[in-house]
């Protein structure tokens, strides 16, 4: 291996280390925050990438049906379980009932027009960000109080049902999508293209606007509170629901934009989400599954990992990933304290 290979399977693993990195972000921010191992996090990766696909080919999107009818059953069950007021009630209506039916009728409107990438974009991640808070208030909030391992069954429960969800919308096939850029620049002797540019600076972007979000808003305090301590947070007023909600939208707009950078890269499956998903949780446990920075660096090692494997053998690149995972684990397991398990 010469310096030129070396140094072009660091920028392909740093590329992917990137998307990684995401999806680790909303991993540990939804297990922070709510207790819950976010499965369906791939999914809206795969979800996003596939929707943008649709829009390229003239098709409606079937995440646009779902927005609906998610958002339509939210409503129905928070009205039978909740105290109705005019303020809730119009206010529900505005997020549950209108939000959906005009994402729906605006994309059934603008798909035979061909907009361009920027508004296939931007209806892409308006589609699927709604999807993590309806989520949330079907599946998860009802089992606020619920042990972490009763809140795992119900997320697998709920990734099978967006699996086969979007084998009903997208089919069998793969999709790739248009590139984001056709530029490409050299550095160092290394061919970089615009699309692994565009994908990195993103990510570094999100992450900073995370940053600021939890370090100078009153949303990202309150929130951090929670992840602290869930008691306490309720005690001085803080909605703990509200919260949960909060998360998940931006984990599934993290997803989201994740699905949007890689489609032009890969073919995307229905359930391709669910291997990259895998992936960006090892990098989360490599991190703690409670620090942002070190899931950022090990998605960032995952990545390179992966690269250097693909070049050593291909057939093996995921199980060498995996396999990685295990004296982390067994390292972890034997400096953890031990602690009584609740009665």
């Amino acid at each position: 291996m010469d310096s030129m290979i070396f140094w072009t399977l660091v920028v392909d693993g740093v590329v992917n280390g990137a998307i990684y990195a995401l999806l680790a972000i909303g991993l540990v921010l939804v297990f922070v925050v709510t207790r819950v191992i976010l499965l369906p996090q791939g999914v809206y990766m795969s979800f996003a990438a596939l929707t943008l696909s649709q829009f390229q080919r003239g098709n409606v999107p079937g995440t646009a049906g779902l927005l609906l009818a998610l958002g339509l059953a939210a409503f129905v069950i928070d009205l039978l379980r909740s105290r109705v007021t005019r303020a809730w009630l119009m206010r529900r209506v505005a997020s549950d009932l209108a939000l959906p039916a005009i994402m729906y009728a605006l994309v059934t409107w603008l798909v035979p027009l061909r907009p361009n990438m920027a508004i296939q974009i931007v209806l892409t991640l308006a589609l699927i960000t709604p999807l993590g808070p309806y989520l949330y208030r079907l599946a998860f909030q009802p089992l606020e109080q619920a042990s972490v391992l009763t809140l795992l069954i119900a997320s697998v429960g709920v990734h099978i049902a967006l699996t086969v969800l979007g084998l009903v919308f997208f089919g069998p096939e793969g999709f790739l999508a248009n590139p984001l850029s056709s530029a490409h620049f050299e550095a160092a002797g290394i061919v970089i293209s615009g699309q692994s540019a565009i994908m990195v600076a993103v990510s570094l972007v999100i992450m900073v606007l995370l940053w600021l979000l939890f370090d100078r808003t009153l949303i990202g305090k309150a929130m951090r509170a929670v992840a602290v301590n869930r008691v306490g947070a309720r005690l001085v007023g803080i909605p703990i629901s509200q919260a949960g909600e909060i998360t998940f939208a931006l984990a599934s707009f993290i997803g989201a934009v994740s699905g949007v950078l890689i489609a032009p890269v890969s073919m995307v499956y229905y359930d391709t989400g669910f291997l990259i998903g895998l992936i960006g949780f090892v990098a989360a446990i490599i991190g703690g599954m409670g620090s942002y920075p070190l899931a950022v660096a090990g998605a960032i090692f995952v990545g390179l990992l992966q690269s250097f494997a693909a070049f050593w053998n291909s057939n093996y690149q995921q199980v060498v990933v995996f396999t990685t995972l295990i004296p982390i684990l067994l390292l972890r397991s034997l400096r953890a304290p031990a602690v009584e398990e609740d009665e």
